[in-house]
């Protein structure tokens, strides 16, 4: 009953290491997507400021050039010398900020149309990626429901075989397989322990083959089960 409990526990513990790897796959899908989101709203507020910064542009380019055409307008009635050079220079000036805005415009419609087509790719490739994605979940969601299936089925089998066994026996093999990595048992072979790898006392080891007692091993504490060498 020992060797068959420690057999279903082992399993146990196999199918819950499957389990929380399939588990752990979910969660590493689900992050590519929301990382594929992440990057394209990214981009969607870098083209919002863009294209806010372009606006801003135009509206200063816009008063700019309507302060060339005031100042042109106010040259005509200028009777000094003096301030007919100023209001030039003046004109001079605002003709350079606009060359400049004009400039940054280009570049700043340059990296929208850039944004835009970037844009376009992420959402296309976020597109396929949830497809591919949904797919993927399904499938490791089946092969889940398979492992917690075989999981239930393998508890109800150590439930039938606990019922079998005195409670105290239970809760010593709980223990030790807690404290000794989930192995409650050790297999004593030629006079050794195989769990530690340690030489049983002969006494010991020969009250083993009286199979009248459970013992353990004085060095690791695992009952031991004795195995014969098939001749």
């Amino acid at each position: 009953m020992l060797e068959e409990l420690q057999e279903v526990d082992q399993l146990i513990d196999t199918l819950k290491g499957t389990l929380a790897g399939l588990q752990a796959e979910m969660v590493g899908i689900n992050q590519g997507v929301e990382t594929a989101r992440e990057e394209l709203t990214l981009l969607e507020t870098t083209l919002s400021q863009r294209e806010a910064e372009k606006k801003e542009l135009e509206t200063t380019h816009a008063a700019e050039l309507e302060n060339i055409v005031r100042s042109e307008t106010n040259m005509k009635e200028i009777k000094t010398n003096k301030e007919f050079q100023a209001v030039g220079r003046e004109i001079t000036a605002a003709r350079k900020q606009v060359g400049d805005l004009e400039e940054q415009l280009l570049q700043k419609i340059g990296a929208i149309d850039e944004l835009t087509g970037e844009i376009t790719t992420k959402k296309s490739q976020l597109d396929e990626l949830v497809e591919n994605t949904s797919q993927r979940l399904q499938e490791k969601q089946g092969e889940i429901s398979h492992i917690q299936a075989d999981i239930d089925t393998e508890t109800g089998r150590r439930e039938g075989v606990v019922k079998t066994m005195p409670a105290s026996l239970v809760k010593k093999f709980t223990i030790l397989r807690e404290q000794r990595r989930g192995q409650a048992l050790a297999i004593a072979r030629d006079g050794y322990c195989m769990g530690c790898n340690m030489h049983l006392p002969p006494q010991l080891y020969n009250n083993l083959y009286k199979n009248e007692e459970l013992l353990a091993c004085p060095h690791c504490q695992r009952i031991l089960i004795l195995k014969l060498q098939p001749k």
